[in-house]
């Protein structure tokens, strides 16, 4: 008998240690990106093992993103794929989607919380409160600081320092579903950027939705905070997310230039090439003011990756504007093509506009771009070999090659024996083949 209730208490004792599970799924942005990694950090906190999504799992956590149609229904798919995998648990879909239009998610079979874009930070209270089909949606003006975190697993680490928008683009929802913009403190942008870097990081992406606005948010100047991140001892390279063209000023980039930390890679959406449609799109720059950007990268940083946004099919883009769009991108040094079909977005001025263009003709634009998008990319990454570079190696990929990426960002291959793991090296690029730089270690 004595036997009996030891086994008892030791199969007790042992239920007791197994460990709550919670899965993540981000899509969107890398402000998303930051986000959840903070949520996670929050979860591993509390003692809640981090699986992949997919697996068996208490919580799902899915933080969504509502720039277009396909992102939104990506959104549906993902909850009905996690309600599969785990249809005991508590599905939380949160984020840009679940502000907008929560009231269609907290209809969708097995979610239990719909969390707009500052209450999915207050997860850990609403999941205590065990209520069903919940939904908190809040307009709140506050700053949710964010940042990647270790126990997600990557190298590369999102320090979210602005969030929101003042810009009223015509085509565009993340106002509605993010709010007006606001910032970061330098002084709290340096502390959290300390703690990436003491937590083992090595490079830091600096993000928000308009970074480019953050002076005129925080009161604070873009250059104090960069500079002051650049200055913290252990890091070894930072990059900025998306930057607003109208908001390059020459003092920024001598300040990026001033480093070497600071990586030749940006991001400047361009969304069209052809004046018209920017003025309908209520952007705050014009084809040549982007020229002049682009043009001024180049002087200051020669081997510079710049990627941009496009939208095709914007409402009343004829064949001629499509084309100075598609010439425009031809003749920039522009390397990452990011290319979107126009989305129409409910309450957006774009969406009440006539002339929309059908699916077919966006498809055709969006497919040529793409194409030339990658011949662009292929020849700018055949123009590095014969070249060194630094390399922050992530993983190993399946066929046992490291991978990393290049300072402007062109993905590196290396076949080594050692763990390359979060470590920078010095590689020496040999080749290109199948779509991959190949690189040797430089000892």
């Amino acid at each position: 008998m004595s036997d009996m209730m030891n086994s008892k208490n030791s199969n007790e004792t042992e239920t007791s240690k197994v460990k709550k599970k919670v899965s993540f799924h981000t899509l969107g942005c890398r402000l998303n990106f930051s986000e959840t990694g903070s949520i996670s950090q929050g979860f591993a906190d509390r003692g809640y093992e981090i699986v992949d999504f997919g697996e068996p799992s208490d919580v799902t956590f899915i933080n969504t993103c509502t720039v277009t149609d396909s992102a939104d229904s990506t959104c549906r798919n993902l909850i009905r794929k996690a309600y599969k995998a785990s249809p005991e648990g508590r599905i939380v879909v949160a984020g840009c989607y679940a502000q907008m239009d929560a009231p269609r998610i907290s209809k969708m079979t097995g979610v239990d919380l719909v969390l707009g874009t500052t209450e999915k930070y207050k997860v850990f209270e609403y999941l205590e409160e065990d209520e069903a089909d919940a939904i908190h949606i809040d307009k709140s003006a506050d700053f949710y600081g964010a940042a990647t975190s270790v126990s997600e697993g990557h190298t590369r680490a999102f320090l979210k320092i602005q969030d929101g928008c003042n810009y009223v683009c015509s085509f565009c929802i993340i106002p509605f579903a993010r709010g007006r913009s606001k910032a970061i403190s330098v002084d709290q942008a340096l502390k959290e950027a300390q703690s990436i870097v003491d937590a083992g990081f090595k490079e830091i992406i600096l993000t928000g939705v308009n970074i480019g606005e953050y002076e005129t948010t925080s009161g604070e100047k873009l250059t104090d905070l960069v500079k002051a991140v650049l200055n913290i001892d252990g890091l070894e390279r930072l990059r900025l997310s998306s930057v607003e063209p109208n908001t390059i000023t020459d003092e920024l980039l001598e300040v990026l230039k001033s480093s070497p930390k600071f990586l030749d890679h940006f991001h400047i959406p361009l969304q069209s090439g052809n004046d018209e449609i920017l003025t309908a799109m209520k952007r705050k720059y014009r084809v040549d003011d982007y020229k002049k950007v682009i043009d001024k990268i180049i002087k200051f940083f020669p081997e510079a990756g710049i990627g941009a946004d496009v939208i095709c099919g914007f409402p009343g883009e004829t064949e001629e504007q499509f084309m100075d769009t598609y010439n425009l991108m031809r003749d920039l040094p522009l390397t990452h093509f990011h290319v979107f079909p126009y989305s129409k977005r409910k309450n957006t001025v774009a969406s009440r506009m006539e002339d929309h263009i059908q699916h077919p003709q966006k498809k055709a634009r969006v497919k040529s771009l793409i194409a030339l998008g990658e011949a662009k990319l292929r020849m700018f990454s055949e123009d590095q070999v014969g070249t060194q570079s630094e390399v922050l190696f992530e993983r190993r990929n399946k066929k046992g090659l490291w991978e990393g990426y290049t300072t402007n960002f062109v993905r590196v291959n290396v076949d080594s024996s050692e763990d390359l793991k979060n470590q920078v090296r010095t590689v020496y690029i040999n080749s290109f083949e199948n779509n991959r730089l190949q690189a040797d270690l430089l000892q």
